[in-house]
């Protein structure tokens, strides 16, 4: 058995939660083969309809691909679209107990049309406004009651500013998971970029770090993201900066370590995901190995894999395993 084969083993031994905004993502498949005679647009002959779960969900989809034991902490709304949501989380086996319902708020939907393989609209249904006082005293209610009885080696906050993670419940989860002693990752947005205060790895995109910090970049380079690493640091006082660089690879610093993993030649075929692929594998690594190195090197091949997919897709297993033992070799995994 190689190193990676009981990296990966390993995974089934974690309990992770993802907290945030979980989606509804629906593909219309079809065809065109003319233009509208009512408008200068392509008249799209519907073929099939796809259901897929996204944005937070997308995670906890990835968590659970690689056999990780997933909860997921969101706010959805009553209709059928969030019925339908659950429902595709549960076949997934993800525990959806701490799913709230409110009346109050709808499922978010991310409706695409799709022709030859490629996005010609989508059409987006969603509530964004944060949650209620009440809302945000159950959501942390069940994750103060999840950390105590299933007691996780890891949570992820998955930021998509539709209103979940407010500040307030940003602030307390991560207070209540230092408590624990639990690994804590965040995928941020803008609004609530330097909320996230004490968390373990902190993933932006290089675009999300330049406007956070205002920044103006021409060229990527070790020394200037070691810089940026430490303009992080001193106002989110956090252990790992972990981002991502498109084309370019990923950069991580933590402890003594840093450094820019270049990306893997590939087809990209869509990249839509590809951030929910990396923070999950990324956090099961480093929640099994405490390797940064290691934790960036495998997350970067996921991100890679999942960008050959249309639309979003959860990392297969075996194949990633079957990358990084092509890809990283005999690299020592510490565990």
């Amino acid at each position: 058995m190689s190193e990676f084969s009981k990296l990966f083993k390993d995974f089934a031994n974690i309990k992770a939660g993802v907290i945030g905004d979980v989606m509804l993502d629906t593909y219309w498949w079809g065809h065109v083969e003319r233009i509208s005679p009512e408008a200068p647009v392509p008249v799209v002959t519907l073929d099939r309809k796809e259901y897929r779960i996204g944005g937070a969900g997308n995670v906890a989809l990835n968590l659970a691909s690689l056999g990780a034991h997933v909860a997921t902490f969101s706010v959805i709304g009553t209709e059928e679209e969030g019925r339908l949501l659950e429902r595709l989380l549960e076949e997934a086996t993800i525990d959806t107990k701490y799913l709230l319902k409110s009346d109050n708020r709808i499922t978010t939907n991310k409706a695409r049309i799709m022709g030859r393989n490629q996005q010609m609209l989508r059409l987006d249904s969603e509530t964004t406004q944060d949650l209620s006082p009440e809302e945000e005293d159950k959501l942390l209610s069940m994750i103060e009651k999840y950390l105590r009885v299933e007691k996780p080696q890891v949570m992820i906050f998955e930021d998509y500013n539709k209103g979940v993670l407010t500040s307030r419940v940003i602030r307390e989860a991560i207070a209540l998971c230092e408590k624990e002693g639990i690994v804590t990752a965040v995928d941020p947005k803008r609004k609530n970029f330097f909320s996230y205060r004490g968390v373990t790895i902190f993933k932006p995109n290089l675009k999300e770090v330049k406007e956070g910090l205002n920044l103006l970049l021409d060229e990527v380079r070790l020394p200037v993201l070691q810089n940026i690493h430490e303009q992080l640091a001193k106002q989110l006082h956090h252990h790992i900066s972990f981002i991502t660089l498109s084309e370019k690879g990923v950069f991580y610093s933590g402890g003594q370590r840093s450094d820019i993993v270049s990306s893997h030649v590939r087809n990209i075929a869509d990249v839509s995901g590809a951030g929910d692929t990396v923070i999950a594998v990324a956090s099961l690594v480093y929640a099994v190995t405490k390797d940064v190195r290691l934790m960036a090197e495998v997350a970067n091949i996921a991100g890679g894999l999942v960008c050959e997919e249309v639309g979003t897709a959860a990392i297969n297993k075996d194949r990633l395993l079957e990358e990084c033992d092509l890809l990283l070799g005999e690299k020592s995994v510490q565990q």
